[in-house]
């Protein structure tokens, strides 16, 4: 007998998976993204369930784990405290099966005890609801080529160096309220640009702009103040011909208002999701955009 579709084996992915997970994403209507793929394979922890009697992936995720275990030093001694679900895909020929749910308790039971987070879309959100996670939050997708629009920002930034990655750990771990070494430490790699702006105290911000598809995606973009993300923001887009995509939390209304009215496109919501904690860690004010909806 074959194997129910809700009781099908879930396995660990690797960088192996790439080219099936680039697949899965194309069968949904979605960009391959093998880039950022890429990214999450290394970075994180990939999930999927392989296709019974056929080829390729019925189902992908990835769980992005932050918090002490990832930072240095030996007195970080327990677990991640956050970690971040994304990439939940099935196969269009296995929609509706159940494989879905089979797989999101499965990324829940491997998670243990660490909350968790995610960004649904409106399609995703109910499956997630009657798993037990909560709307805590919101973020509206924008995209298109930037125009400036208005007076110039007074902010200076400039080009981020190898010298720099300490003050931005520091910072990062301060507004993100984990640490995220283990990601941040491939974004020289990963992004095309990283800026940086500074006051007397210091770095008091920083962006990056990562490849795409046809874009360049902002992320993460975590600044001092909304004066200080529109420099980064504006200093990036002089730096590419590309579109700009960024996912921007909906309560930096200022910021997004003049997104939009460089040339930005609202395109779609996506929900911020939290399972075993009322709210994200860190200070939300100076947080602007994630690296990427799938990581936080």
């Amino acid at each position: 007998m074959p194997t129910p579709h809700a009781d099908l084996p879930v396995r660990r992915l690797t960088p192996a998976d790439l080219t099936a997970c680039a697949d899965l994403s194309e069968d949904r209507g979605w960009p391959r993204e093998e880039h950022k793929w890429g990214l999450l394979l290394t970075a994180g922890t990939g999930y999927g369930i392989d296709a019974p009697q056929g080829k390729g992936l019925a189902a992908a995720s990835v769980l992005t784990s932050y918090g002490p275990e990832n930072a240095y030093g030996p007195e970080h001694t327990r677990g991640p405290a956050l970690a971040a679900i994304g990439m939940v895909l099935v196969a269009e020929r296995h929609a509706r099966q159940g494989i879905g749910r089979r797989l999101m308790r499965h990324v829940i039971a491997e998670a243990g005890d660490t909350p968790l987070t995610l960004h649904a879309t409106p399609y995703g959100r109910p499956l997630y609801e009657q798993l037990g996670f909560a709307v805590t939050g919101r973020a509206e997708m924008v995209h298109g080529h930037f125009r400036p629009s208005g007076s110039p920002t007074a902010v200076p930034t400039r080009p981020a160096t190898a010298d720099d990655l300490p003050a931005i750990l520091r910072l990062d771990t301060e507004v993100f309220g984990q640490d995220r070494t283990h990601v941040l430490t491939r974004l020289p790699a990963f992004a095309d640009q990283i800026r940086v702006a500074e006051g007397e105290g210091g770095i008091t911000g920083y962006a990056a702009a990562w490849p795409n598809m046809q874009t360049h995606v902002v992320g993460p973009l975590i600044a001092r103040d909304t004066p200080t993300a529109k420099a980064l923001i504006a200093s990036l887009a002089a730096g590419t011909d590309r579109p700009l995509r960024t996912d921007i939390d909906v309560r930096h209304e200022e910021l997004l208002e003049w997104v939009k009215a460089c040339g930005l496109e609202p395109v779609a919501f996506n929900d911020v999701m939290t399972y075993g904690l009322p709210a994200l860690p860190g200070d939300w004010t100076r947080r602007f955009a994630p690296l990427t909806v799938a990581a936080g």
